[in-house]
């Protein structure tokens, strides 16, 4: 409609407000919401972006590089390692069984056997934008499905880099005819003979490695020993625009150099640093590349064949999610698990359209073909979310677990009294310890796996996602007095505690937070219980410094009960500051200052000084009294 970037922006933004708005009433994921808009704002029904979306799409694909450089950011070399079976073995199967279905059904539709091999490839691959994204946003990352969907999009990521070196030993012509029969795309591989473009690839990957650990970490020293802020955000972007330059330069996908800078930086001081500078800035991003995707599906070519498009499409579905649901009966993950495992993944994804640019620009592809598949990749992604939903709606209610195993009388009395959400870590110290004393919770976890296992222990458990309201009073919240939520997720704690205290305001809550910032938050909202689940642990330790030197161990008791008290009062003062105020790390630092003032007071003045209650060589002393006097 108009060329004013100004316009295109507020089209974008107002898109994505209104239909994401939409979309999450409606109870969709937001990824939903941002390809609707796409195809509202798209060239083929409004037409105010981009011909065909695809100048959009390319600049939204930074989203992706960021989200990438991210994951690699949390993917240490040492928990790689230790994740090295459940990557190759999970990653391996299914990028190698889609490949084999996909290539014999494309040379049964009698395509050329190097073209078969490139669009299986690219099918192979999932969306690792939108299943992460709809796993965070879902809070199932600590769940057996997060965790190997974990595995396998990041296998697919890293075997992206061997199929991008394989792809030129596949083309027949030279880069010369490249350039005549396609529109040069002015990178270092097209004016390279087809030998070294494989090893200039290999090289450009060993370059961002080098330069991640000699030129990177002491350039980030120098900038935070500056202790401007900006310059440490600037300096997130640079990293980020350099590995993405050199790799589009070189004619590679900028995503895979920025997971590869990321897993390099991963073990650097400064990781937790570009995490939170960068991640409000990828989530943004990502629903831009969203609304892109749904701007470039080609109705057009869509009209002029739907049979051949509606085919290939189902069946590359299909094809992926049987490898999908073979390899979760392989590693033998519960049936819910495998469903999301099989629908979860089960697009094309991002890197595809990186992958079948690739192949255009050599002439394996015909232009043709390319419109085709990349009509069956946008098409794959849009569709995914729909999918999901109707597996979460429609099939797992009716095979998930649901209800409980018969119990033996005297372990039922008090069931309903109690809800504990979430049995990790946290959670099942909780759970054991009211157990221990006569107390039986109903536990709601999202993990089969775990639910399985609790059962077989003798608890009380119910599968499902509680921050649904019908799954809350099937476990009882009616009649409940105490919830528990112990989930290790704040945005699910918000939720989950926000539904319960909508409909059931008599129900107390006990929530736990993971930070004192999460507590914050969560007092700002009206909640009281808060429990820090570091706090305890923290005090217990340095109470047991202080007793192995020399300190009373009654004293010590005594005063960590002071501390959490002048520690929650000074929690309760500072929750309704702006953490990013200059004025709240003032009072914050007087907080603490008249917290150790009121501690060693009390120290001082002899409240807690001369307790020896209990004063354990005291008590050996009695008692050696004692016996001296009872024996003559």
């Amino acid at each position: 409609m108009t060329g004013s970037l100004l316009f295109v922006a507020i089209v974008f933004l107002l898109g994505a407000i209104i239909c994401v708005s939409l979309a999450k009433r409606l109870g969709l994921s937001s990824v939903i919401g941002y390809l609707i808009a796409g195809v509202l704002i798209g060239p083929y029904v409004l037409g105010f972006i981009g011909e065909e979306g695809d100048d959009i799409l390319h600049f939204a694909e930074f989203g992706v590089v960021i989200m990438l450089f991210l994951i690699g950011l949390e993917i240490e070399p040492k928990n790689f390692w230790n994740m090295r079976k459940s990557i190759t073995g999970m990653g391996g199967l299914q990028v190698a069984g889609t490949m084999i279905l996909s290539y014999l059904f494309f040379i049964f539709l009698d395509y050329d056997w190097k073209v078969a091999l490139v669009i299986s490839m690219a099918i192979a691959l999932s969306s690792t934008a939108i299943a992460m994204q709809t796993i965070k946003e879902k809070g199932l990352m600590d769940t057996t499905f997060g965790n190997s969907a974990f595995s396998i999009l990041l296998f697919q990521d890293i075997i992206v880099i061997f199929m991008l070196g394989a792809i030129p030993l596949l083309s027949n012509t030279n880069s010369e005819t490249n350039g005549n029969e396609h529109e040069a795309t002015g990178n270092l591989l097209d004016s390279l003979p087809m030998g070294y473009q494989t090893l200039a690839i290999i090289l450009s990957v060993f370059l961002i490695i080098g330069a991640g650990r000699y030129l990177i970490v002491p350039m980030l020293r120098r900038v935070a020993k500056t202790g401007v802020r900006e310059l440490l955000i600037a300096s997130a972007f640079l990293i980020v625009f350099s590995i993405s330059f050199l790799m589009e330069y070189v004619g590679l996908s900028p995503a895979l150099g920025a997971f590869l800078g990321g897993v390099v930086l991963s073990s650097s001081e400064y990781k937790h640093e570009l995490e939170s500078t960068l991640e409000p800035f990828k989530n943004l991003m990502l629903g831009l590349f969203f609304i892109a995707v749904g701007a470039s599906i080609n109705f057009v070519i869509i009209a002029k064949m739907p049979w051949t498009i509606g085919g290939i499409l189902i069946t590359v579905i299909l094809i992926k999610a049987l490898v999908l649901f073979i390899t979760g009966q392989v590693f033998k993950l519960k049936l819910d698990q495998k469903l999301l495992l099989t629908f979860g993944l089960a697009q094309v994804g991002e890197f595809a359209f990186v992958l079948l640019s690739f192949a255009f620009q050599l002439n394996i592809l015909e232009q043709e073909q390319m419109d085709i598949l990349l009509v069956i990749t946008a098409l794959t992604m849009s569709l995914t979310p729909i999918i999901s939903i109707i597996n979460e709606r429609f099939i797992l209610p009716k095979i998930g677990t649901k209800e409980s195993i018969k119990r033996p009388m005297d372990h039922i009395a008090k069931t309903q009294n109690v809800i504990l959400v979430g049995f990790g870590h946290f959670g099942s110290t909780v759970g054991r310890f009211l157990r221990s004393h006569g107390i039986e919770a109903t536990i709601l976890d999202q993990d089969s796996n775990r639910v399985d296992f609790l059962r077989k222990m003798g608890f009380e458990v119910y599968y499902g996602d509680a921050t649904r309201i019908d799954l809350l009073e099937s476990a009882g919240i009616a009649e409940a007095k105490i919830l528990i939520c112990a989930i290790d997720n704040p945005s699910i704690t918000k939720r989950i505690t926000s539904l319960v205290k909508e409909h059931y305001p008599y129900v107390e809550l006990m929530i736990r937070a993971q930070n004192r910032y999460d507590a914050y938050e969560l007092l700002n909202m009206g909640f009281e219980n808060i429990y820090r689940e570091s706090l305890d642990t923290s005090l217990s330790l340095a109470k047991d410094v202080l007793s192995k030197l020399g300190f009373r161990k009654y004293t010590l008791n005594r005063q960590v009960q002071n501390f959490i008290k002048y520690d929650e009062s000074s929690l309760r003062r500072l929750a309704s500051e702006s953490k990013e105020d200059e004025n709240y790390i003032f009072k914050a630092r007087k907080e603490l200052e008249e917290q150790e003032r009121l501690l060693e007071e009390d120290f001082k003045r002899g409240i807690v000084e001369y307790d020896n209650h209990w004063d354990s060589e005291s008590i050996r002393k009695v008692l050696k009294n004692q016996q001296n006097n009872t024996n003559p």
